[in-house]
């Protein structure tokens, strides 16, 4: 081939490979764009946040001091706004109706929350970054030891109304009441005063109750797991993807890692990476 015609050929394949990484660059732009759109649309991140007396990989717990949030999610929110560039508002809710009722309304723009078909129907999970090991405590004297010994007649099991472990107890105590509080607060006041006999929650949640309430205890073994992931409200995609990317980098380079570690969860296990 002439020389002319090689150097055409590279001319033009430099101007194909300038155009397709223009195109690219365009395309993340706009899909940067709309997920800020989506993510931000007051000029912040509105990050919804359950809270409440005890802390796990998605609940925050108020400083005693000073009553601001500070836990895993507190973490996340504030590393999502970091990568997004844009400030980050904490709006508190200490019970699940008010949280969803406000993700449906639009009050809220993300969220940290185990997984359930029925809360799927209001908000759109990303990827799991932790999977909720769900058990119970027992009050101080309590006769139950085991699992096993739950379901049986007269024993009363709380509850948090709206919560993954309501749904589920739902569906599989046969014998055993199931009494459900708006409120985690209000669980730790039955237990304390022995109204109930035992209350299911999160490990790590029970865990940190039973800190509160002396000789209490958690059971050994679990009754269910769930994925805990952090969600969007429905119909924004843009914002779903974009999440999606963050909760999975966030894992692969240590920032659910550190958001646990700094909340006092070094036991606990991140999820693995998603397959895409």
């Amino acid at each position: 081939m002439p020389k002319i015609g090689l150097i055409r050929t590279a001319l033009w394949s430099l101007l194909t490979t300038a155009l397709l990484a223009g195109c690219a660059s365009l395309r993340n732009d706009e899909s940067s764009t709309a997920a800020r759109e989506q993510l931000a649309p007051t000029g912040k991140v509105r990050v919804a946040l359950s809270v409440g007396p005890s802390g796990n990989q998605f609940r925050a717990k108020l400083d005693r001091g000073t009553n601001r949030p500070q836990g895993v999610a507190v973490d996340l929110a504030n590393a999502l706004g970091e990568k997004l560039g844009a400030p980050v508002e904490l709006i508190k809710y200490d019970n699940y109706v008010d949280l969803l009722e406000a993700g449906r309304q639009g009050t809220w723009d993300v969220t940290f929350l185990p997984f359930s078909e029925e809360r799927a129907k209001i908000i759109d999970y990303g990827p799991a970054y932790y999977f909720l090991e769900l058990t119970y405590i027992v009050p101080a004297g309590s006769a139950i030891r085991a699992q096993s010994d739950i379901d049986r007649p007269g024993v009363r099991v709380a509850t948090v109304e709206k919560s993954i472990n309501a749904r589920i107890l739902q569906q599989s105590l046969k014998n055993a009441t199931l009494v459900q509080a708006k409120k985690l607060a209000e669980i730790r006041e039955q237990v304390k005063a022995k109204k109930v006999d035992a209350a299911a929650a999160g490990r790590e949640t029970l865990t940190d109750l039973a800190t509160q309430l002396p000789g209490t205890r958690v059971l050994e073994g679990r009754f269910h797991a769930v994925p805990v992931s952090v969600a969007v409200p429905k119909n924004r995609p843009a914002a779903l993807a974009y999440v999606t990317d963050f909760i999975e980098t966030a894992k692969a380079t240590g920032v659910v890692r550190r958001a646990f570690d700094n909340a006092g969860f070094k036991n606990a296990a991140v999820a693995s990476a998603a397959s895409r």
